[in-house]
């Protein structure tokens, strides 16, 4: 994200999937009692001060939202990279334990639980970051490692484990996670952008 206006676009987006409205009373109400919006809001505004060039004025704003979001990170229990690439609409349900890593591709309206891990593999056949699509529901505990493309509308259950390619519409539970059925992620995931 390279401009304000895009920067506002995503914290709006954010604030829609908690609140179903977009307005300022709803983002200070949202801010002060929602700590996954708290930490998405630090998140966008970091992605956007670090895409900035040539702008050196603003490096102690930078500097400043750097320092609130690790502070936000231990506090929460929450590390997702700023750099990664998270599309408009995270909703982060329960916050405690949940890392993403700064490489995975995420699509709008990703809905995630605590304790999820989604990471990195660098070694073997799935070498490489998740792909994850939009619309997409993870469930608490969950991890997704490796190469792997999560298909637009899945839904993954408690403490599965993502080794392997998911289809549309996929639901997958179960260590390895398995597809039990093409219901999609529809009930999870509300207030879509």
């Amino acid at each position: 994200m390279s401009s304000i206006r895009q920067w506002k676009e995503y914290i709006m987006s954010d604030l829609y999937r908690y609140e179903s409205k977009s307005n300022w009373q709803s983002f200070l109400k949202s801010y002060m009692i929602n700590e996954g919006f708290r930490y998405s809001f630090w998140l966008r505004t970091n992605n956007y001060l670090g895409n900035i060039k040539g702008r050196f004025f603003l490096q102690p704003i930078y500097l400043f939202s750097k320092v609130i979001q690790r502070r936000l990170k231990y506090k929460f229990g929450i590390q997702i990279h700023s750099y990664g690439k998270i599309d408009k609409g995270l909703y982060i349900i329960h916050y405690s334990g949940i890392f993403i890593n700064g490489n995975v591709v995420i699509g709008k309206n990703f809905t995630i639980s605590q304790g999820v891990s989604i990471g990195v593999t660098n070694r073997g056949l799935k070498k490489g970051n998740p792909i994850i699509g939009d619309n997409v529901y993870i469930g608490p505990g969950a991890i997704i490692i490796g190469n792997v493309t999560i298909g637009n509308d899945a839904a993954i259950g408690a403490n599965a484990v993502v080794t392997k390619d998911l289809p549309p519409f996929a639901v997958a539970v179960g260590v390895p996670a398995r597809v039990i059925s093409y219901n999609g992620s529809k009930q999870y995931v509300n207030n879509r952008i």
